[in-house]
């Protein structure tokens, strides 16, 4: 019996699945891990084996029922396709080639020998690469700068593999023969693919531009809205990058991997990465910085250099959080006559600000869990030149039972610790931790001038500002919005605004499924690069589900502005499972074509593919049957 390439299988090419116990800080641990056949790092032309953890079980302890060889009848049960374990399942199928298709003696099918099961989600990427103008775009880079490599097949494997199977940039070109058909010719130079990085640095508006003019051919882009936020992406390495310097000790350029605020909190140095992303969920740009680049200083480069020469034709409102517009972007923006929505502190606005927000006249209450008003200010700010400029615009405050909620719960143990204080200071101790958050609510007047790890919480409980205390306690669930739109209903800001929080989802995909990090190069212009291919994964992956969408639009009552229908997650995963295997006489098998997810994805291109073999025609005019937009 042949199996499913996802299940126990194991042919001459070599490849098997199998479950595996390891330990991890001497704790036993199960996985199930695959062999993946790829030229050696150290000799290209030797194929060697890797293994590649395709599921995380979990500890032993947690799935072992005391009797004996519980891992030796786990690794039997899943060989026979009922695991002892539930997750299992999914890895497990019937026999890969039933007798009811025609094919009278499997013996006589397979009687040749044929590589492992090979990829065959080209066959929908390389339809979206070409419609996002990437292929015409590098066969002219390649034209005009003389290259001889194959550059688009370079930079088609560094994409697709950071959707499909994401790994360094060498162990990517050696999954060149995991395709069906090789992306990039056999005989093609391993190192290559950092040449490549260095023509996407150099070229990087260019490729945004012409995935930008693409899409808005292609179906239009609703740039109406225009979402910006930064993240980071922290290296393990020992010592941040030195800047360069001249010979009188001037920075002529900073290094790129800094110390500075990691959004995962760990202290390495990191990256700074910027992204605008349209009404629509898709990204148009990015950008990056050295760590230590505070949030609101990535605002105007960023526009200045990606949004401001993609040649929109109408204005648009650019959204951002709290920390990062300022000043300088608010001014480049109304100059280029587009707008701004931004988050603004209410905790560092001004008294003034804050009691007009605690005074409860002129509420528009809505229910008993959202009430709201706005008023029209004048502020001054400095544009980048340092110049003061004063500008109209309204200001927004809401409460929202949801956020009291959350902040209520995201301060319980300190209010907690606070009330224990008050009433029994000699009762117990105060660390130096908690120390920290006091600060913020001790008196001017009084200091506390001992130190250590420990505080003698008596002597603290004099500082406790309760005025201060009561002024934070208050603010718990209002929100404040600013925005140069004056005009505009105060209910739409709120709404316009809270669309922010789809280009968090835009981080997730990128941390989670593409696995932007661990980011294995180490120059700027390379990590630059790689930042930019997993932008263009990204961009692929929301089209993708677009297509999803159009098949499968939402349901009647679902009230959400905007939805993916399927994550990244599942589609990374049902690609992987598109697989065929190569028969004899140039005929392939598709495999896991039933996978629920991956017919789906299939279905909203309008592909039905009966189970039988397939030969290399057929499955080029398949190809030519899918359509982007």
């Amino acid at each position: 019996i042949i199996y499913r390439v996802i299940g126990m299988y194991k042919t001459n090419g070599g490849i098997i699945m199998f479950v595996e116990c390891y330990k991890n800080n001497g704790i036993p641990y199960l996985r199930l891990v695959r062999s993946v056949r790829r030229p050696s790092k150290n000799d290209p032309q030797k194929i060697t084996s890797y293994k590649h953890t395709e599921l995380s079980i979990g500890p032993l302890s947690r799935f072992d029922d005391g009797k004996p060889d519980y891992v030796k009848r786990l690794k039997k049960s899943f060989k026979e396709g009922c695991p002892l374990i539930e997750s299992l399942k999914p890895f497990c199928g019937e026999p890969l080639v039933p007798k009811e298709h025609g094919l009278s003696d499997a013996e006589d099918v397979f009687s040749v020998s044929f590589a492992h099961p090979r990829y065959c989600s080209q066959l929908l990427l390389d339809p979206i690469f070409k419609d996002l103008g990437l292929a015409e775009l590098m066969a002219s880079i390649k034209h005009h700068s003389k290259i001889k490599y194959d550059l688009t097949g370079y930079l088609r494997l560094l994409v697709y593999g950071r959707i499909l199977d994401p790994a360094s940039k060498l162990a990517t070109v050696r999954e060149n023969h995991d395709y069906y058909t090789p992306i990039v010719p056999d005989d093609s130079y391993l190192y290559h693919v950092y040449d490549t990085l260095d023509v996407v640095y150099e070229n990087r508006l260019k490729i945004m531009q012409r995935m930008n003019s693409s899409i808005r051919k292609g179906m239009g882009r609703d740039t109406t809205l225009l979402f910006y936020d930064v993240t980071n992406f922290y290296f393990e390495i020992g010592d941040p990058d030195p800047d360069e310097e001249d010979e009188n000790g001037e920075i002529i350029e900073k290094g790129s991997r800094k110390k500075g605020v990691s959004k995962e909190h760990k202290n390495q140095p990191i990256v700074q990465m910027a992204m605008f992303l349209d009404n629509s969920g898709i990204p148009i740009a990015i950008n990056m910085f050295p760590g230590n680049t505070l949030d609101h200083q990535t605002a105007v480069p960023t526009y200045e250099e990606t949004v401001s020469k993609m040649g929109f034709d109408s204005k648009f409102i650019f959204i951002a959080d709290k920390g990062v517009c300022t000043g300088p972007i608010m001014c480049s923006l109304l100059d280029d006559g587009n707008g701004y929505i931004i988050s603004k502190s209410l905790k560092k606005s001004t008294k003034e600000d804050r009691e007009w927000a605690m005074d409860q006249n002129g509420y528009t209450i809505v229910d008993e869990n959202f009430k709201y008003k706005s008023r029209v200010t004048t502020v001054t700010v400095k544009d980048k030149a340092g110049k003061s400029r004063k500008l109209r615009q309204k200001s927004i405050v809401y409460w929202s039972r949801h956020f009291y909620e959350r902040d209520v719960a995201e301060h319980k143990s300190f209010l907690e610790f606070i009330e224990k204080l008050k009433k029994s200071p000699d009762s117990f101790r105060v660390t130096k931790a908690q120390a920290g958050s006091l600060k913020k609510f001790m008196s001017k007047d009084i200091v506390n001038k001992e130190t250590g790890e420990v505080y003698d919480s008596r002597k603290l409980l004099g500082m406790i500002d309760d005025k201060k205390l009561e002024e934070f306690t208050e603010l718990m669930g209002y929100y404040q919005i600013r925005t140069s739109e004056i005009d505009m209903d105060a209910r739409e800001v709120i709404d316009k605004y809270h669309g922010l929080s789809r280009i968090e989802n835009q981080f997730e995909e990128l941390k989670g499924p593409l696995e932007t990090r661990p980011i294995y190069v180490k120059t700027k212009e390379h990590i630059h690069a790689h930042l930019l291919i997993c932008m263009i994964a990204l961009v692929m992956l929301r089209l993708i589900q677009r297509k999803y969408l159009l098949k499968n639009p939402k349901e009647p009552g679902d009230h959400r502005d905007w939805t993916y229908g399927m994550s990244g997650h599942r589609i990374q995963k049902a690609l992987q499972k598109w697989k065929v295997v190569p028969m004899k006489a140039g005929n392939y098998w598709f495999a896991d074509i039933d996978d629920p997810d991956l017919a789906k994805i299939l279905e909203a291109y309008g592909l039905e593919i009966p189970k039988r073999l397939y030969t290399d025609g057929e499955l080029r005019r398949m190809k030519k049957q899918i359509t982007t937009f």
